[in-house]
């Protein structure tokens, strides 16, 4: 059976993340958490926290494009470093690989930002050990500063 995603699915998955807390929303096109790869659809609002984290497994590559919108994905080294800052559009770049082990955030730069995410199954929500300890977690007071500066930090 084909899938389809219409324009009108992305649209709503808009309005649902500028209603959810996170401001973000999900559309997964894998039929199951266990899927080999994970695909979806992910809609971003500014003022949503993507904290720094990496996907240590050799075959943990990620791929994301964005559709329309912005992000600006941002690599870290490991003391937390920012080192390179790619605007994601789909009139700048549109696709980015990241490799295994790469501590990386996005940071959404405008609203009713969509991309689509591709990566390597089956589904494990992120263990403590991989999010940046440099990092604050979700939903702390460190949270707004560390923000404010992803939106505008360069790399040294």
């Amino acid at each position: 059976m084909i899938k389809t995603i219409t324009a009108a699915d992305l649209h709503a998955l808009t309005g649902k993340a500028s209603q959810a807390p996170r401001l973000r929303a999900n559309l997964n096109v894998h039929e199951s958490l266990d899927a080999a790869v994970q695909r979806l659809f992910i809609a971003t609002e500014p003022g949503t926290y993507m904290r720094p984290h990496r996907h240590p497994e050799a075959h943990k590559w990620e791929f994301f494009m964005v559709l329309q919108g912005q992000l600006d994905l941002l690599i870290f080294d490991d003391a937390g470093n920012l080192t390179q800052r790619i605007i994601m559009s789909p009139g700048a770049t549109p696709a980015v690989e990241i490799p295994p082990n790469t501590w990386h955030a996005y940071v959404c730069m405008q609203s009713g930002t969509i991309g689509l995410e591709v990566k390597q199954g089956a589904y494990v929500p992120t263990p403590e050990h991989d999010f940046a300890p440099w990092s604050p977690a979700e939903n702390t007071e460190a949270v707004a500063d560390f923000l404010a500066w992803m939106q505008q930090a360069q790399p040294e």
